[in-house]
């Protein structure tokens, strides 16, 4: 899920461990990503280059090129798509499907934030500061968003290409990405669960229709 942290898979729940050539190729995208993010901060994200990932990574550039088709898809892209998918999936089926969203949510940014918070800031400070990187994230949403409407369908009942299913989920894409770019213009000031809570909030009830 791409606004919120770097590529990492968290124990929510008793989920079935992944296969040994998933685990290899996590570890190898890891192993990009933490060799780009190193080289941003030692030099920039401009500066980077491909090859330069590459040797760090101790990989080859095709091999990067492999598992990630551009430079921005390496800070951007993530494991937790699917991760998400299948917790939602696993809440009690009696829950509101609000409350099973909230509670998911909250606990994958937790462990986010918990397991490196400095690569979830730089993400954050690259989608503010690096048009290339927020064009990129545009585009990458509505692929999340699609994934995500499965679960929406499966909890409603409603079928997952209609009207009210896209709204809705791109609705909650579009405001995940929002709290990233407002807590880096905010030099990450706030407290991002409490910034994703207000947002979840707004997204349910709707925008208040008088001044706080």
């Amino acid at each position: 899920m791409t606004p919120m942290t770097p590529a990492r898979s968290f124990p929510l729940s008793d989920s079935p461990q992944l296969g040994l050539r998933e685990r290899k190729k996590i570890k190898t995208r890891t192993a990009i990503r933490e060799a780009t993010y190193a080289l941003i901060r030692e030099q920039g994200y401009e500066a980077t280059t491909v090859e330069q990932i590459a040797e760090r990574a101790e990989v080859s550039p095709s091999t990067v090129f492999r598992y990630f088709p551009t430079k921005e898809d390496i800070v951007l892209t993530d494991e937790y798509d699917p991760i998400l998918l299948e917790e939602i999936r696993n809440r009690p089926a009696d829950e509101p499907w609000t409350d099973s969203l909230r509670y998911v949510m909250r606990k994958a940014i937790e462990f986010g934030l918990a397991e490196d918070a400095e690569a979830t800031r730089l993400r954050s400070h690259l989608m503010v500061q690096v048009p290339a990187v927020r064009s990129r994230m545009l585009e990458s949403m509505s692929v999340t968003g699609r994934m995500l409407s499965e679960a929406v369908a499966e909890r409603t009942g409603r079928p997952g290409d209609s009207l009210e299913v896209r709204v809705y989920t791109m609705s909650l894409i579009g405001g995940l990405a929002e709290v990233s770019l407002y807590w880096a213009e905010h030099d990450f000031q706030d407290d991002f669960v409490d910034l994703f809570e207000r947002a979840l909030t707004v997204i349910e009830r709707g925008l208040p229709t008088k001044n706080p």
